[in-house]
This record gives structure tokens, C-alpha cells and sequence, in this order.
């Protein structure tokens, strides 16, 4: 009866119609109703809704008209964007969605002090008492076009006067007197450097309700009275775990989550005065945006980066945008533009001096070998574009090859090995080159068994799926999908 009490929609079904929509969906999509019922299941007890319990009658109601109630047209959103590597959005399969607060639901949020800091300690508290993974993503719709792009277009509006200073506001006219000494700050921000080191070696899933939690701990901090230079150092460790959290949720595959997570980062980064961490905050989104299927809204996103902090940021921070400018136009499929992109990013990497101290530690990642990679993965997606071009993936190779070796040597950034491992295979397999593909894999998967990273598990299912489809009589490849699926079934790979 759990079904059925969450699929009906309150209201009489005398002029149902066929959900035309969401069947166009289904039958893209190649899955069985059966099928369908049990993602939706799987992904609900992951969610903590214990409660739903699908079958093939409810999917077959759906597909008749019938619209089920939260959270299963979140579920569905995020099933079917997943299955297709694009936003797919609530609306998109005809479906209707729970009304949400602006607070919760929406990028459009007012740019200014007070309001910042009390939306980010509602979000991150919501996210803790919840206490489930991802549930608090069931209530949120993910933004892309206009709807995204022009709300942060107001990163770029200059803070009124005194803006920062007006943090310890609590809405009513009421302000904490608060001291907090230098090493006390310092520490909140090594603590957020530890965070970031945590998330590079085991990724996402093993420390990310750690990260919130301090994040909420520094909002409650924020609506004490500080000196202005104390409250823009405050937003700025705000900024930079609002990043981190969006960026774990990223990671282990809470897009809507991170999104928000990201949007009220860049909100704390203009109270912080920092703009080129809000341009790394945009690049973050602009890499969501890529993985989702939105180039051009990936390069509207960098582009704005760019403009943003073209006289502050660093030649290491240049060069990263460059490189993710690189990407999203791979998406696009312009290759002049990619390369031109590429050529830049390197040309601005050699200016980086080596073992600068100044720079801060949100860039410190992007090394010689994160450049190769993005650069490999840039024109090993213009080969996708082009068709499966052989050109494109023969520049692809030699770069790819320089990241992997790289990162090999690097015991720091394990998430980032695996993704080139994987990344490497999958350039194998534009070549026609299905030994050296499954042996790739092969070395990728004790590491997508360490990090706690939905997106390593499901790049690296994707290309062993594809691999089996082409190469289904290789040796090599059916011991690996043996394999794959001995050492990380899908049933366990899910992070908490």
C-alpha cells in the first residue's frame, strides 16, 4: 500500500490523459518498468524514504497521467538526467513539484550580507538535521540557462559600502557582541584546508556532513558584531566550505544539493571581497554544468569568471579557467576555440612560479598534472563531438598519458588518478584499442574502492559498459567487467 499511497495526487482522475512527456523519456531510456520501479526504490532507501515501495502497476500509472507526490518526481529528475547526461528537470517529464520556499528552492537570492549568512545557516542546518543522504536534494530543482546564468551576472555589482560589516544582524535589529582572536581564526582556516586535503585523498562521501557542520558553525560566528576585516575573513572560510560541501555533493552525485551549495558560496565570496575565489567558485559550476550535459552554460559561467577577476587572479587561476574555458567549448564542439583555449592555459601555466607561497589553497591543486588533464579530457570530448574522431584522440593521447604518469606519482590526489586512469581508457577506446582500455581500468578500480566518489564508480562503469558493448568477445574486457563488478557492485557503491 506504500506505493500507492504516495503515487495518487489528492484530486480525481476523471480527465487523466497519457503523460506523453515522461513515456518519451521511458522508452529513450531502454528501461523496463520493472526496471524503473526498482531505481526508484533503490534510490528512495538511499534517500531515507523507507516508505515508497514501487512496482510496475505504479510506473504504468504514471506513464497514464497519474502524478505522484515528493519525492518521487525528484527521483525521477535526477534518474533520468543521470541516464542521459543532461538536466532533465521535473517539468521536463510532466510531472508537477512540491511549491518550495525561495530560501530553499531557486538561485535567485538576494546579493547582501545578513540575508547571505542566514540562508546559508538555513541550508547547511537543514542538510544536518536530515541526517539522510541526499534527502534535502529531493526538495531541490536544479537551475541551467537564463534562470542560473543571469542571477550570478550580479556577482559583478559592486557590494555597498559596509556590506560585510553588516553581518552579525540577526534580521530583527538585534547584534551579539562577539570576539574572536587571531589563532582562533586561523584555525577555522587550516581546519578548511585539512577539509580539502580529506576530500582530494578520499573524496566526497567520507567527510562531507563534517564540512557542513563547520560551515554552520562559522554562519552562527557571522551574526556576531566582529571588525569589518574580521567578518571578510569569516565569509571567506564560509565561502570556501560552501564550495567544499557543493563540491562533495558533486561528487557523490547530489547535483541539486551542490548547486546551492555553490551559488550561496559565491554569494559569501563577494561579502569576502575575494574575487578570484569567486571565480573558482564559477569554475566549479561551470564543471557541474559540463558533467550534466550544459556546455554553454559552462561557458557563460567561465567567461563570467574570467571577466570577474582578470586583474587579481593569479597565473595558476588564470590558467585553470583557461583550461575549463578549454572543456566547455569541447562540449560545444568548436575546436579552433578549444584550441586556442589549451594554448593559453599552457602559455599562462608557465608563468607560475614554482612553490609560490602567496597563492591560496583552493588553487594549489591545479598542478602540471591537473593541466594535462583537463587538457587531455578537452580534446578527448571534441573527439566525442566530432563523432569519435581519431584526430582529436590522437591529441588527446600523448596529454592524458602526461597526467596519468603525473598523478601517479602524486599520493595526495588519488580521486584525481583514478579519473585519469578511467579518463586514459576511455581515449583506448576512441583508438579501437581495447586491451590497453581494460587494462586502465583495471588500475582504476582498487582506487574507485578507496575513494568514497560516485562520480569515479560511475565514469568507470560507463566506460567498462562500453567497452563489453564493443569489444564483447575480448578476453580482456570480459575479465574485467567480471571483475568490476566482483569488486564494486553497484548495489555497494552508492556514498553516504
Amino acid at each position: 500500500m506504500g506505493a500507492f499511497e504516495l503515487g495518487g495526487n489528492g484530486g480525481t482522475c476523471a480527465d487523466k490523459r497519457p503523460n506523453e512527456q515522461l513515456g518519451s523519456w521511458f522508452v529513450r531510456s531502454g528501461w523496463s518498468k520493472g526496471e524503473l520501479a526498482r531505481q526508484v526504490n533503490r534510490r528512495a532507501r538511499q534517500l531515507g524514504a523507507h516508505h515508497i515501495s514501487t512496482d510496475t502497476s505504479r510506473v504504468r500509472r504514471w506513464l497514464d497521467g497519474e502524478q505522484p507526490r515528493e519525492p518521487i518526481p525528484r527521483i525521477l529528475s535526477e534518474l533520468f538526467s543521470e541516464r542521459f547526461g543532461c538536466v532533465v528537470g521535473i517539468e521536463d517529464l510532466g510531472l508537477r513539484s512540491a511549491h518550495q520556499s525561495p530560501s530553499v528552492s531557486g538561485v535567485d537570492l538576494p546579493w547582501a550580507g545578513p540575508q547571505t549568512v542566514s540562508l546559508i545557516s538555513e541550508f547547511s542546518r537543514s542538510d544536518l538535521m536530515l541526517a539522510r543522504r541526499g534527502f534535502l536534494g529531493t526538495s531541490l530543482a536544479l537551475a541551467a540557462g537564463p534562470a542560473l546564468i543571469e542571477p550570478m551576472q550580479r556577482w559583478l555589482v559592486p557590494t555597498p559600502a559596509g556590506g560585510a560589516g553588516e553581518a552579525g544582524s540577526d534580521g530583527g535589529g538585534r547584534r551579539r557582541g562577539g570576539r574572536l582572536s587571531q589563532p582562533e581564526l586561523e584555525l577555522l582556516e587550516s581546519t578548511t584546508m585539512m577539509f580539502r586535503q580529506w576530500d582530494a585523498q578520499c573524496g566526497g562521501g567520507l567527510r562531507r556532513k563534517a564540512v557542513v557542520g563547520q560551515l554552520h558553525e562559522v554562519t552562527d560566528l557571522l551574526q556576531e558584531s566582529h571588525p569589518e576585516a574580521v567578518s571578510k575573513r569569516l565569509f571567506k572560510v564560509a565561502a570556501e566550505l560552501a564550495e567544499l560541501a557543493g563540491w562533495m555533493s558533486y561528487d557523490i552525485g547530489l547535483q541539486p544539493t551542490a548547486q546551492k551549495y555553490f551559488v550561496l558560496a559565491l554569494h559569501a565570496s563577494k561579502e569576502a571581497g575575494d574575487k578570484p575565489l569567486g571565480s573558482y567558485i564559477l569554475s566549479s559550476m561551470s564543471r557541474q554544468m559540463i558533467h550534466l550535459g550544459r556546455p554553454e552554460d559552462a561557458l557563460e559561467l567561465i567567461h563570467l569568471a574570467q571577466y570577474g577577476s582578470r586583474e587579481m587572479a593569479t597565473p595558476r587561476t588564470q590558467a585553470m579557467l583557461y583550461a575549463m574555458e578549454a572543456r566547455a567549448y569541447a562540449g560545444i564542439g568548436h575546436p579552433s576555440k578549444v584550441k586556442r583555449a589549451v594554448r593559453m592555459a599552457e602559455d599562462t601555466y608557465a608563468d607560475v612560479e614554482p612553490g609560490a607561497q602567496l597563492e591560496p589553497d583552493w588553487i594549489r591543486f591545479f598542478s602540471e598534472a591537473e593541466l594535462n588533464a583537463e587538457n587531455a579530457h578537452s580534446y578527448r570530448d571534441l573527439a566525442y563531438v566530432a563523432g569519435r574522431s581519431p584526430t582529436y584522440a590522437s591529441l588527446a593521447h600523448p596529454v592524458m598519458e602526461r597526467a596519468v604518469e603525473l598523478f601517479g606519482k602524486d599520493q595526495e590526489h588519488q580521486r584525481s588518478y583514478a579519473l585519469n586512469l578511467i579518463g586514459m581508457a576511455t581515449v583506448h577506446l576512441l583508438q579501437r584499442e581495447p586491451e590497453q582500455c581494460a587494462d586502465m581500468a583495471q588500475k582504476a578500480i582498487p582506487f574507485a574502492k578507496q575513494v568514497r566518489s560516485e562520480r569515479v564508480n560511475t565514469r568507470l562503469r560507463k566506460t567498462v559498459d562500453t567497452a563489453a558493448r564493443e569489444f564483447s568477445d575480448v578476453a580482456e574486457v570480459i575479465q574485467l567487467t567480471e571483475e568490476l563488478q566482483h569488486h564494486l557492485p553497484e548495489t555497494a557503491a552508492e556514498a553516504v
